[in-house]
C-alpha cells in the first residue's frame, strides 16, 4: 500500500465523542471532549486534554473533579452543540434537555441519558502547550441497567455509542470480535457413536 508523508498531527482516529461534566449541581457546565482515555487498569486512571480558556477547564481547575460521560448516536447533535457554545453563557443541561444526576463520588453530575459515567478526581494537571491534560483517578462508574445482563456481564454494543473522526462523528457498528478471540482454539466436533 503506497503511502504519502504529513507532518506530525493530531490524526488518531476514531476517538470517543464523549461530554465532560464539571462544577456542582448548582453551577455546571458540559464540553464535548475526543482527547480522553484510559492510561491504567490498577488504579484505574484516565485523562482529558482541555484548552485552558473553556469554562470547563476553570471549573474542574477549582473543584478538581469531573465526570465523562459516554455519548449515543441518538445524542450527537446535542454533543456537537455542547462543543460549540460555551457553558459562560449557555445552561447546556437547559437547553440540551438533558438530565442532571448527581453522582456518588464526585460534585460534577451526571447526564442522565449517558450509558455509562466515569467520576474522576484529577491527580495531575500537566501543561502541554495548546492543552492541559487532566490526568484522573476514576473513581466510580456509573451504567445503565439495561446494559448488564442476566449473567452481570456489562453489553455496550446495546449503547449505541458514538466515535468521533477528523471532523465527523460516527455510529459505532457491529461487534467484529471479542478480546484474545484469534488465538482462541476451536472446539472439536463431538463424534458420535456408531
Amino acid at each position: 500500500m503506497a503511502k504519502q508523508i504529513w507532518k506530525g498531527g493530531a490524526l488518531l482516529a476514531p476517538l470517543p465523542a464523549v461530554l465532560i461534566t464539571s462544577g456542582d449541581m448548582e453551577n455546571s457546565n458540559i464540553a464535548t471532549v475526543a482527547w480522553t482515555g484510559i492510561v491504567n487498569t490498577i488504579p484505574p486512571k484516565t485523562y482529558i486534554s482541555l484548552r485552558k480558556s473553556r469554562y470547563s477547564y476553570e471549573l474542574i481547575e477549582k473543584s478538581r473533579e469531573f465526570v465523562i460521560n459516554l455519548t449515543t448516536a441518538e445524542m450527537v447533535r446535542k454533543v456537537d452543540y455542547c462543543g460549540i457554545y460555551t457553558g459562560r453563557k449557555v445552561d447546556k443541561f437547559q437547553k440540551c434537555g438533558f438530565t442532571k444526576e448527581a453522582a456518588s463520588a464526585v460534585a460534577a453530575p451526571l447526564i442522565g441519558e449517558s450509558p455509562l459515567s466515569l467520576e474522576c478526581r484529577v491527580t495531575d494537571m500537566t501543561d502541554l502547550g495548546t492543552h492541559v491534560m487532566l490526568l484522573a483517578d476514576i473513581l466510580a462508574t456509573d451504567v445503565d441497567e439495561t446494559l448488564v445482563d442476566a449473567d452481570g456481564k456489562l453489553n455496550l454494543s446495546r449503547a449505541h455509542l458514538a466515535a468521533y473522526a477528523h471532523g465527523e462523528y460516527f455510529a459505532l457498528g457491529k461487534k467484529i470480535g471479542s478480546f484474545g478471540f484469534s488465538a482462541k482454539k476451536k472446539k472439536k466436533p463431538v463424534k458420535k457413536g456408531k
